[in-house]
């Protein structure tokens, strides 16, 4: 998933300095032609910050003011860094530098070594977890999985703030920082981790900065040599800079201040990587000369998103509130955020995969429909209810499109056929571009018409039918292109890391949505303890929660549904109350934190009362359901997987083996027809469920959790012939 646009695939390359100007509105065009001196832009979510920072880029080196080799531009993640470089290209400014701060100064290290080291550069560690947990056994310190994870994440810390394990129990205290072990110990892993990599000669992702910083500070004639390659600098993200990455960067620059940066502290969501908007807000006390251009006029949202946008802000405390950025929709109005209480998460799962349905049967295509949460940890009940509702999803943070195996092999049948395609039986037919594309990927067993449900073979047709989409973008765009030429571009692509924007609804964390846009946004389990999370508890932690959830209101174009659960599983008690941050926002609350006694019950759509205000029906009310217990002890269930099994997990379980391993069977045959994984048609809690359980009739069988009325409809019939003794697997692979 690539940050969606609307704008033209593929534009024509302006024909000169003045014609990249064309189209940018004032306060962008003030970015664009301000190129001397330093430059401080403050720009608001969906204001087009990197449009205005492209084309000042693109406008300098077409005007013949700034050497394309000369400038570096440095973003946080290589997918901004990627889609910056395509967008340099499109507008004649190729040979500039972007890339992430970590990949620029990797590649200065990589060069620099053996002249200021001696030697290769040592190799560098892909994760480093695995290092920490052999830290943690020399320390005989035993860490279960989520500690491993955290104590990782505490290192991590230690090395971008450049805290030192002696120093790190005082800096820990100092910030308030919520440790994941006692701070003593945690001091005693990271110097065993810091001796470790030493003894193995490897160094980690923080001593790429830490390393380059040391050499440039050392080394007068080496700092010389980049300050000489590299004469003007731009950041994106600024509000994102750790303390190692503002020092890198003043190295970087040297005496000089040619320097433009690109941020909005209202959008600071990483402190716990070790971000600080600090650098941001004091870059005119730095720079007292600086230009500061406010970039306030938002481009991607209705009306409707930024008024809540900006009412969230409005609410907000502390140093960043104070420079908030009160954003202007430039765009027709839409309907109004919908806001939907549900008495439990599965029901609030199952909602919102109900109105992605009607969404996409509507015509709105799954690519621009993202569901988006707090903790990874919530999207198995989100895979699971657009599993069961047929609807295809992707995951943010999969697999990078250009490296995933379909698309090598696609992309290597398209180069051949460019080739040799003259003698191809395939092509004979192929009228244009499109269906040559489309001939060539038959050959690779891709069909027009997509396979049924989700998963793997879902995936791998999606990823397909983006480059025939692309195909027939390329060639609306550039009359008369040949395959050679898509070739070209998809080599271009790739090297930027430009993605295709591949089918299927986008299921992301709020940190991993940043930077990203759709059309229809669902922010779930928008509830107090989640939202913000339980562990957030000084004014600095909530504030950053609050940012946290303006983020994810601004990934939204048109469409925004906001909802919440009463309680984490059916028959629990209905104690939870919604987001503080909404009060006063969302239709019947008030302005104070403290109350929520106004909630309404389970399913009510919590929209304006008015027909105008656009807010669609309520949801039908659920029926209460009472505690689930354990059939065996009695004691009440609250795990999702011991519900299922209407026991506890460790009580005696009277399973029918042999009826187990034929629904399994059954099970794979289903799957494998659906072009679906086997947990989409029963997950094995639930075939566990039905083997203990035989049911002998359709009732008996509703009455599992996991089946569901959709499920009885569909595979009732199978199971309960299978329960019977029949071998309805076995018949299934015959047909």
């Amino acid at each position: 998933m690539t940050a969606a646009t609307h704008s033209t695939l593929f534009p024509q390359v302006p024909d000169s300095a003045d014609a990249v100007l064309a189209g940018l509105d004032p306060e962008q065009r003030e970015v664009a032609t301000a190129l001397h001196g330093p430059v401080c832009v403050l720009a608001g979510a969906g204001t087009g910050k990197t449009r205005a920072i492209t084309h000042r880029i693109a406008y300098g080196v077409r005007a013949g003011i700034l050497q394309p080799s000369s400038v570096l531009a440095v973003t946080f993640t290589n997918r901004a860094a990627g889609e910056m470089r395509g967008r340099l290209r499109m507008l004649g400014a190729q040979g500039v530098q972007a890339r992430t701060f970590h990949s620029a100064a990797l590649r200065q290290l990589q060069y620099f070594w053996p002249k200021a080291i001696g030697g290769s550069l040592p190799r560098l560690v892909d994760r480093k977890v695995q290092l920490v947990a052999d830290a943690a056994a020399a320390c005989r310190i035993r860490l279960d999985r989520g500690e491993l994870r955290d104590t990782t994440a505490e290192i991590e810390w230690c090395k971008v703030t450049q805290t030192v394990p002696a120093d790190y129990q005082a800096a820990a205290a100092k910030v308030g920082r919520e440790t994941p072990r006692a701070p003593a110990e945690i001091a005693q892993m990271y110097a065993a981790y810091e001796d470790l990599k030493r003894e193995r000669g490897v160094i980690d992702f923080e001593d790429v900065l830490l390393l380059t910083v040391a050499v440039l500070q050392d080394r007068q004639d080496i700092a010389e040599q980049v300050r000489a390659q590299y004469q003007h600098f731009v950041v994106d993200e600024y509000q994102d800079v750790s303390p190692l990455q503002q020092r890198l960067l003043e190295l970087w620059l040297g005496d000089r201040d040619t320097l433009c940066v690109v941020g909005d502290a209202s959008q600071t969501i990483y402190s716990f990587t070790g971000a600080t908007p600090d650098h941001l807000l004091d870059f005119r006390t730095r720079h007292p000369g600086a230009t500061v251009v406010k970039l306030v006029r938002d481009y991607r949202s209705t009306p409707q998103v930024v008024h809540l946008a900006n009412g969230l802000l409005s609410q907000a405390r502390g140093r960043a509130a104070d420079h908030r950025l009160e954003l202007i929709s430039q765009r027709t109005p839409g309907p109004e955020p919908v806001y939907t209480e549900y008495t439990d998460e599965p029901a609030e799962a199952e909602g919102a995969a109900r109105r992605i349905r009607e969404l996409v049967d509507a015509g709105v295509q799954p690519a621009e429909i993202a569901v988006l949460f707090r903790t990874n940890a919530q999207s198995e009940t989100y895979e699971q209810a657009l599993a069961d509702a047929g609807i295809p999803y992707q995951l943010r943070g999969a697999e990078r499109f250009f490296d995933r195996p379909e698309v090598r092999k696609a992309i290597n049948a398209l180069r051949a056929a460019a080739r040799f395609g003259g003698n191809d039986a395939l092509l004979e037919d192929a009228v244009d571009l499109p269906s040559q594309v489309r001939a060539v990927l038959s050959g690779e067993n891709w069909t027009s018409q997509p396979p049924a449900g989700s998963g793997a073979v879902r995936e791998r047709w999606e990823s397909l039918a983006a480059l025939v989409h692309l195909a027939q973008d390329f060639t609306a765009a550039r009359a008369g292109a040949t395959l050679a030429d898509l070739v070209a571009e998809l080599d271009e692509r790739a090297g930027a890391q430009h993605a295709p924007t591949v089918q299927g609804v986008t299921l992301a964390s709020l940190h991993s949505a940043k930077g990203l846009e759709w059309d229809v946004v669902f922010l779930v389990g928008v509830t107090e303890g989640m939202m913000p999370i339980s562990y957030a508890r000084t004014d600095e932690q909530i504030e950053e929660e609050r940012r946290l959830l303006y983020v994810g209101v601004t990934r939204a174009r048109e469409r925004l549904q906001v909802s919440w659960a009463l309680c984490r599983s059916p028959g629990g008690r209905p104690n939870r109350r919604p987001s503080r941050f909404l009060d006063g926002l969302r239709p019947g609350s008030g302005s104070t934190a403290g109350r929520g006694a106004g909630g309404g019950a389970g399913g009510v759509e919590r929209g304006f009362p008015s027909a105008a205000a656009g807010v669609v029906a309520a949801v039908p009310r659920r029926t209460p359901r009472s505690p689930a217990r354990c059939r065996v002890c009695g004691r009440t269930l609250t795990d999702a997987g011991e519900m299922k099994l209407m026991r506890c997990e460790d009580c005696p379980s009277d399973m029918d083996e042999g009826l187990y391993e034929r629904l399994r069977s059954w099970r794979a045959v289903q799957a494998r027809r659906a072009g679906q994984p086997a947990f989409c048609v029963f997950t094995d809690k639930t075939l566990i469920a039905i083997a203990e359980a035989a049911p002998e009739e359709p009732g008996e069988l509703a009455r599992i959790p996991g089946v569901g009325t959709r499920k009885l409809n569909r595979y009732g019939t199978d199971v309960l012939a299978i329960c019977a003794g029949q071998d309805r697997g076995a018949e299934d692979e015959e047909d």
